[in-house]
C-alpha cells in the first residue's frame, strides 16, 4: 500500500508568525492552508503562490493585487484579508478563516436549489460585490467556487485573485481571465471588463442555482466563449417551471449580451432584488388550508351526514317525511339561522385570534431576525483605518464607541480590535467599542548578556526573539551564552524596548580553532566544521613549523562568525641554502661576493686589503653542504 506524500508545508512557521495546521484547498495559482497566528492566537486562512510561478512577475504582481483589492474592502459579506508578505521565495497572503463549504460543493450536493435560497445567496452576494464596486474594484472572476458558506451562516466573497481598479473598461492584456463558464460576451469578444462583466457573471451563477446546470456547455472552451458571445441566456423557467417570473426577468436583465442593457453595478441589481424578494417568499409559502362549512340552504352532497342532517327512518314513507319536513319548516329555518350566527360570530373571533398571532409572530421574527433584536456578525475591522472600520461597523447596524489601547503589531492610528471582537455575533443596534491602537508598550529590557541563550530567551518573553541566534567567536565568553543583544538596525539594545519588538541575540561560539602545525586539508575540515570559510597567504620559512604545514592563522574580520574568513600561512620549513664551491682558483673577495649573494656571512684570515689578490684555498663547511641562511662561512688563504 502506499502513502500519500506528506505537505512539506504542514508544520511550518512562515514569517516566525504563522504555523501551518493543515491543506484546505488547492488552485492553479496557490494553495490555501489552516495556519495559526501565533502572535494574535486566532485561525487563519494562508493562501501560498506555488513555488513555480514565484519567478514570474505577472502572477506575482497579481497575488499582490489581490491582497491590496481585498484590504480596501471592509464589509460582511467580504473575505477580510489581514496580512501580506514574502518568506524567502514563497508569497503568501492570510486571510480570515470561514470553516464551511463553497457554493461549489452545496450545488454538487443539492444540484439546484429553492428561489428562497436562491434569494439568501444572492443577497448577500450582491452586497459584497456592491462594495467592491463602490471602492472602484471590479472582481472578474465570480463563480460559485469563490462563493463562501461559513458554518454559522456567514456567506462571503472571496478571491480577489483577478480584480482590478475599473476605469470606464478594465482591458485584460490577456486573451481570456476568469473562468470560461462565466465570462461576459465583452470579455469574450474585446477582452475588456467593467462592473457590469460581474453582473453577468452573477446572472450565470444565478441561473446555475435554479436549474442545476449552466446555460451553455461545450467539449472546448471555445465552444462556451462563442454561445457567451452571441447567444441570449434561456430563462430559468424553462429548464425549471418552479422558478417564478421575478427571478427570470433578473437572470436575463443580468445576462443581457448589449452591457449598457444590464444594471450598473451591484447596488442598483441589489436594490431591485431585495424588491421582489417578499413578492417570492411569500408565493412560495404553503397554502393554510380550513376547514369547509356547509351553509344553510346550500345543496348538500349525497350521503353527507351533519349535525343539522336529520334522517328519516327506514319505515317512514316519502309523504309522511315530507310532511313532517313542512310541518316543522319554520322551527327549522329559526334554528338553523341561529347556528349559522352563532358559527358566523366563532368565525369572526377564530379569524381575529389567528391574526393577532401571526401578528405577533412575524412582530417576533421581525425583531429577532432583522430588527434590534437580530444577531449578526460583528465585521473584521484590525488594520483598517478608524474612519473606514467605523462605516463598516454602522453599515452593519450597530453604535461604536471609540477607545484607545496599546497594540504591539498593529501600528499606531490603525484600529486593532474591537468589543465585541471581529466575527463574533452581537445584536443589531448594540454598542461595538473600537480600539484604536497608540503603537506598542514601551518595556524595561532584562540584562541578559553573560547568561545562557535559553534562559535569555526565557527573560526576553514580552519580545520577539529573532531564530536563530547570532553566533560570534570568543576566547573570553563560554560557549552557549549571550554576548551582546542587538535592536532591529544592528545596535546594541538600550534600556527600554517596544513590546514584541524584534530582538537578536549574539551567542558566544566558543574560541577559534587552533589550526597552526596542521595540513591544509586538516585545518580546513576543522574550520568548516564550525562554519569558517579559509584563504591562504603567501608561505614563509620557519624553523619551529615543519614544511607544508600551517605556521599562522589570522582573521579576517572582528568580530569573527560563522560564515567569516580566516587566512592561513603554511609555513615553508627552514631556509637552507647548499654551499657553493669558492676555492676553484677565485680570489677570496670573489668568494666572498659570491658567498653573500647567497645570504651567508663571510670570515677569512685574509686581510681585507689583500682579499683581492689572495687565492682562496679553504673552505668551511665544504661545498655541497646544505646551511640555514645567514650562517658563517670561513674562506681562508693556506
Amino acid at each position: 500500500m502506499t502513502t500519500a506524500p506528506v505537505d512539506p508545508m504542514i508544520g511550518r512557521l512562515i514569517d516566525g508568525r504563522y504555523q501551518v495546521r493543515s491543506r484546505i484547498a488547492r488552485g492553479g495559482m496557490a494553495t490555501v492552508y489552516l495556519a495559526t497566528d501565533l502572535r494574535l492566537e486566532r485561525r487563519v486562512a494562508i493562501k501560498i503562490m506555488h513555488g513555480h510561478l514565484a519567478d514570474d512577475n505577472t502572477f506575482k504582481t497579481r497575488f499582490v493585487q489581490e491582497a491590496r483589492s481585498a484590504a480596501r474592502l471592509a464589509h460582511p459579506n467580504v473575505v477580510n484579508v489581514f496580512d501580506q508578505g514574502q518568506d524567502a521565495d514563497m508569497a503568501y497572503l492570510v486571510m480570515e478563516y470561514l470553516p464551511g463549504i463553497t457554493l461549489r460543493e452545496l450545488l454538487k450536493d443539492y444540484k439546484k436549489l429553492t428561489p428562497e435560497q436562491t434569494v439568501d445567496i444572492m443577497d448577500a452576494v450582491l452586497a459584497g460585490l456592491a462594495a467592491a464596486h463602490k471602492a472602484g474594484i471590479v472582481h472578474r472572476d465570480l463563480k460559485p467556487e469563490n462563493v463562501l458558506l461559513a458554518d454559522d451562516g456567514r456567506i462571503k466573497l472571496g478571491d480577489f485573485g483577478l480584480a482590478r481598479a475599473a476605469s470606464a473598461n478594465t482591458a485584460t492584456g490577456q486573451a481570456l481571465l476568469g473562468t470560461i463558464a462565466y465570462l461576459s460576451p465583452e470579455l469574450v469578444t474585446r477582452g475588456v471588463a467593467d462592473a457590469r462583466s460581474d453582473i453577468y457573471a452573477v446572472g450565470i451563477m444565478m441561473y446555475e442555482m435554479l436549474t442545476g446546470e449552466q446555460p451553455y456547455v461545450g467539449e472546448a472552451p471555445m465552444a462556451i466563449a462563442y454561445q457567451h458571445a452571441n447567444d441570449q441566456v434561456p430563462t430559468p423557467s424553462s429548464k425549471n417551471p418552479a422558478v417564478p417570473v421575478e427571478l427570470d426577468e433578473l437572470v436575463l436583465w443580468a445576462t443581457n449580451r448589449d452591457p449598457e442593457a444590464r444594471p450598473d453595478d451591484a447596488r442598483e441589481m441589489l436594490e431591485r432584488l431585495r424588491e421582489v424578494e417578499p413578492g417570492i417568499r411569500s408565493s412560495h409559502r404553503p397554502l393554510q388550508t380550513q376547514a369547509t362549512m356547509v351553509l344553510p340552504g346550500g345543496a348538500m352532497p349525497a350521503g353527507a351526514a351533519t349535525a343539522e342532517t336529520r334522517v328519516i327512518g327506514a319505515g317512514g314513507s316519502v309523504a309522511a317525511a315530507t310532511s313532517t319536513l313542512e310541518a316543522s319548516d319554520g322551527d327549522d329555518t329559526e334554528a338553523l339561522a341561529k347556528s349559522a350566527e352563532r358559527r358566523k360570530r366563532r368565525g369572526y373571533w377564530i379569524i381575529a385570534l389567528v391574526l393577532l398571532l401571526t401578528g405577533l409572530a412575524a412582530g417576533t421574527g421581525w425583531y429577532f431576525g432583522a430588527g434590534p433584536g437580530a444577531l449578526t456578525s460583528v465585521p473584521e475591522t484590525a488594520t483598517l483605518a478608524p474612519a473606514v472600520a467605523t462605516a463598516a461597523l454602522e453599515e452593519a447596524g450597530f453604535a461604536v464607541e471609540p477607545a484607545e489601547r496599546n497594540d504591539p503589531v498593529v501600528p499606531a492610528g490603525q484600529v486593532s480590535g474591537t468589543d465585541p471582537a471581529g466575527g463574533a455575533q452581537a445584536q443589531r443596534g448594540s454598542t461595538v467599542t473600537l480600539f484604536v491602537s497608540l503603537g506598542p508598550q514601551i518595556l524595561p529590557v532584562p540584562e541578559v548578556r553573560g547568561t545562557p541563550s535559553a534562559d535569555a530567551r526565557a527573560a526576553l518573553k514580552d519580545f520577539t526573539v529573532v531564530d536563530p541566534n547570532v553566533f560570534q567567536f570568543s576566547g573570553d565568553v563560554p560557549a552557549d551564552t549571550v554576548i551582546d543583544v542587538l535592536d532591529v538596525e544592528g545596535n546594541p539594545v538600550g534600556a527600554e524596548y517596544p513590546e514584541l519588538g524584534e530582538l537578536t541575540l549574539v551567542v558566544s561560539a566558543g574560541p577559534l580553532p587552533d589550526v597552526v602545525g596542521m595540513s591544509a586539508a586538516d585545518a580546513e575540515a576543522a574550520l568548516a566544521a564550525v562554519e569558517l570559510q579559509v584563504a591562504y597567504g603567501e608561505p614563509e620559512f620557519s624553523d619551529e613549523v615543519a614544511a607544508d604545514l600551517v605556521l599562522s592563522q589570522a582573521a579576517t574580520t572582528d568580530p569573527v562568525r560563522p560564515g567569516d574568513t580566516l587566512t592561513l600561512v603554511m609555513s615553508k620549513g627552514q631556509d637552507l641554502v647548499e654551499v657553493p664551491n669558492v676555492i676553484t682558483g677565485q680570489t677570496v673577495a670573489q668568494a666572498r661576493e659570491q658567498l653573500e649573494a647567497l645570504g651567508f656571512t663571510v670570515a677569512s684570515n685574509v686581510p681585507a686589503f689583500l682579499e683581492g689578490a689572495v687565492v682562496a684555498s679553504v673552505q668551511s663547511p665544504a661545498a655541497g653542504e646544505k646551511i640555514k641562511r645567514g650562517s658563517e662561512v670561513t674562506v681562508n688563504f693556506g
